[in-house]
């Protein structure tokens, strides 16, 4: 059993103001994220002006917190969510959902895309390139937070998390970290050049996180108000499912227009 290192979440106080770690790694993900954004478009030949850039980027961010927490409540506190609408906007109680804020981004990035004339799936390419530094400093965040633990597990890397009872647990943060941020990462980065049809990046964006999310979800415990639904799968499990079918159909609706060229 590995002891759990126990970081203070409070980075520093300065009078009423508290910076926390989770603060932080939003801060890292959200900033990393526009700078390669930005060096994206700028690649492709000033897509947008700096600007657009900007204003691109918060409507995401707003866009992303908004699902994020709409999204949870809906799929994994719904019945809170009905009884107690306010509920939503709590968002000091806790409770993000990556799926809601993936939904979300995509909402506020179409807006954009049609106010503005830009190609929605080939700007969706160069966003979804930066996803997974957003998902790997949000990983980290909940680990030095000590939240979203894993399930018990008698492996010697266990750890007891302080709020999750006397047994090790898998460091299951750990393993998003490295299968949502780190590999995923990697595996985008390195297919930019090789998938260039508008939309295929996005698609293997939702095939890759949706699979790597299934599988750290068994590592990882359900959420307690929600467990498990029909006994074996989890919420996290079943929308990432989704996120593997919508992702195919679009490699597979690419593909076919690909055909249909080549036959005329």
């Amino acid at each position: 059993m590995i002891p759990f290192p126990n970081i203070d979440p409070v980075i520093f106080r300065i009078g009423p103001l508290v910076f926390r770690w989770y603060g932080m790694m939003y801060l890292f993900g959200f900033g990393s994220s526009f700078l390669l954004i930005k060096y994206r478009l700028n690649l492709e030949r000033k897509v947008l002006k700096d600007e657009q850039i900007e204003d691109l980027f918060f409507l995401l961010v707003l866009g992303l917190i908004l699902g994020a927490r709409i999204g949870y409540m809906l799929f994994y506190d719904f019945e809170e969510a009905v009884s107690n609408p306010l509920s939503i906007v709590a968002v000091w109680k806790g409770g993000m959902s990556f799926h809601g804020g993936l939904l979300g981004a995509s909402a506020a990035g179409i807006w954009f895309c049609r106010k503005h004339g830009v190609p929605a799936l080939a700007l969706a390419d160069i966003v979804m390139i930066t996803a997974p530094i957003g998902l790997g400093f949000g990983r980290l965040g909940n680990f030095i937070n000590g939240e979203l633990w894993g399930r018990i597990t008698g492996l010697p890397w266990g750890m007891v998390f302080p709020h999750a009872g006397s047994l090790p647990r898998h460091p299951s943060q750990l393993y998003e970290l490295g299968l949502e941020g780190i590999i995923l990462f990697i595996v985008m980065w390195s297919a930019r050049h090789r998938l260039k049809k508008p939309g295929q990046m996005t698609a293997l964006f939702l095939i890759c996180y949706g699979f790597f999310r299934i599988i750290a979800e068994f590592f990882r415990e359900p959420d307690p108000q929600l467990g498990f639904l029909f006994g074996f799968i989890t919420m996290g499990q079943l929308l990432s499912s989704l996120m593997i079918i919508c992702g195919s159909w679009i490699m597979f609706i690419i593909s076919g227009n690909d055909r249909v060229k080549r036959r005329n």
